[in-house]
């Protein structure tokens, strides 16, 4: 009569046993990465980090908004950017991507004809040295651009790079120091400056003399 006792020990311990390995099983295994994958999840995160190397966002008014993204791969002067326009009091969205020419230094915002449409002023180095000026109206949902003017055959002669471009009292100035100066009277590293007007979409240049 001890056997079915026996038999009856030996079935619980079994069942015991089972419980025990599949509260085991049921438990999350858990799985290092090795060296490898973590040193690519950090190459992932360095290059996702720099895939916009500018942005800058500008509000016009409160829920008018401008965004100027840029990027590029491989050679930094070589790329496109993108301007997002954001007008939430009337649920409008717009975008306009551009090719870029040069690194973006600078953005912002001026209305130099004063008629009411915003003009995005996107500042370049083109070269070492050199800077440039993307100029866009936003106009009735639409991104137009107005053509930057480039140095006169005269400002050339003297021009070899460092310029800035300043903006002063609603107003766009240009300056850079002359070179190959043949002009006695006009020394090497003296300042030129320029001042731009805009009327109609267009602009005019004048030197801004002493």
């Amino acid at each position: 009569m001890k056997r079915p006792q026996y038999i009856l020990q030996q079935s619980a311990l079994c069942v015991g046993l089972l419980f025990l390995f599949a509260c085991k099983r049921s438990q999350p295994m858990k799985i290092s990465a090795s060296p490898e994958q973590h040193a690519q999840e950090k190459a992932v995160a360095k290059n996702t980090a720099g895939t916009f190397p500018f942005h800058k966002d500008i509000t016009i008014k409160p829920g008018l908004h401008f965004e100027v993204l840029s990027w590029g791969r491989g050679v930094d002067s070589l790329g496109g950017y993108l301007i997002l326009m954001s007008d939430s009091a009337k649920n409008n969205y717009k975008s306009f991507s551009v090719e870029r020419h040069g690194v973006i230094t600078d953005v912002w915002n001026m209305d130099m004809d004063n008629d009411g449409n915003p003009e995005l002023y996107i500042e370049l180095l083109s070269k070492k040295n050199v800077k440039d000026l993307n100029v866009y109206e936003y106009n009735n949902g639409n991104f137009n651009k107005i053509s930057f003017p480039p140095l006169s055959a005269k400002m050339k002669k003297v021009y070899g790079g460092d310029d800035r471009f300043i903006q002063k009292n609603g107003e766009l100035f240009r300056s850079f120091p002359v070179v190959n100066s043949a002009d006695t009277t006009q020394k090497n590293g003296t300042m030129k400056m320029l001042h731009y007007s805009l009327r109609g979409n267009s602009f005019n240049v004048e030197e801004v003399k002493e």
